[in-house]
């Protein structure tokens, strides 16, 4: 899931530095993005370290 999340948030920035979509439309998208692999990245810590 973290391989997902981090080429999600990929794609968006490329869209935004490319200029096909505006980083304003992205921004809220991309900031979530960033929370949910936090999220998966922490968790799976957690899962490793309860090992």
């Amino acid at each position: 899931m973290e391989e997902e999340c981090d080429e999600s948030f990929f794609w968006m920035e490329l869209l935004s530095e490319s200029g096909l979509v505006a980083e304003k439309r992205l921004h809220d998208l991309m900031r979530e993005a960033e929370e949910i692999l936090r999220i998966v990245i922490a968790s799976a810590k957690t899962a490793k370290s309860r090992s």
